[in-house]
């Protein structure tokens, strides 16, 4: 974890210059990219709002208003707990760097959380929206078979984004006459092997077959030519096959998500 070398002075105000100080030590402490993509979103969000308002103090009272004004934008309350986690966190760096005094760190860190009532929040999708999802993608084009294993690894496999998008021919392999994605590193550093059901094995040989990839990172950006381009593709794009799809569908608000939640034994692809 990086701290800062030099105390400082503790502050009940931090200014732009004290909250990127921190928000770099934050993001420094973790190791997981999807970790730091995470809390720097939020730490921005939330160092948006505080300099938004009038020479806010940096204490308990204030990161409590923060939580009321997520809650009065409807947020779900795995968000709002995931924002305030990220605010906590902002104000123990803080500390440490000798910016925030001890007691208004510890009095932020009491603040609650949002109360989670009832069934997890999400588009938890049906057999037959999981069958149409796919069916959506072209099977004749390079783009189409390659948004088809992107959607069937997601649904099939419960990948993230991130480990998807690292995902390589490799980490395919046949372990006791099943196919499995072995030893793969998640979130976290976790180390698990996920079994890879044959219709998800189908469509990532359709696209291995039309693409002509062996080996390395399995999927690849496409051109506007349609060919391959470069050596993988980012988070963004996968985001951008599922919007697209679901708008296809009908389904609203659908995201990569969602598509982990989804039980692999309901969905029969014809």
């Amino acid at each position: 974890m990086a701290k800062c070398k030099r105390k400082r002075t503790p502050k009940s105000v931090l200014k732009l210059p004290d909250l990127e100080q921190s928000r770099s030590a934050v993001l420094n402490s973790l190791t997981s990219p999807s970790s730091q993509r995470t809390y720097d979103h939020a730490i921005r969000e939330f160092i948006e709002w505080y300099c938004s308002e009038p020479r806010l103090a940096f204490n308990k009272t204030v990161v409590t208003r923060y939580r009321i004004s997520l809650e009065q934008r409807h947020y779900a309350s795995t968000t709002i707990n995931l924002r305030l986690a990220a605010v906590r966190r902002l104000a123990y760096e803080a500390a440490d760097c000798g910016l925030l005094s001890a007691d208004l760190a510890a009095g932020i860190r009491r603040v609650k959380g949002a109360k989670r009532l009832g069934i997890p929040v999400g588009n938890w999708l049906t057999a037959e929206q999981g069958k149409r999802l796919l069916s959506t993608a072209d099977s004749v084009s390079l783009r189409g078979k390659r948004d088809y294993a992107t959607m069937a690894i997601l649904l099939g496999c419960g990948l993230r984004r991130a480990e998807l998008t690292a995902l390589r021919v490799e980490d395919i392999q046949q372990r006791e006459e099943h196919w499995v994605i072995a030893d793969l590193v998640g979130k976290g550093g976790h180390i698990r092997t996920i079994p890879v059901p044959d219709w998800v094995k189908a469509g990532i040989d359709g696209w291995m077959g039309a693409s002509g990839i062996t080996a390395g990172t399995l999927l690849r950006s496409i051109n506007k030519a349609g060919r391959i381009w470069g050596a993988g593709f980012s988070p963004k794009v996968i985001w951008g096959v599922v919007k697209e799809k679901a708008k296809v569908c009908e389904i609203p608000s659908l995201a990569p998500h969602d598509l982990r939640s989804y039980a692999e034994c309901r969905i029969m692809p014809n």
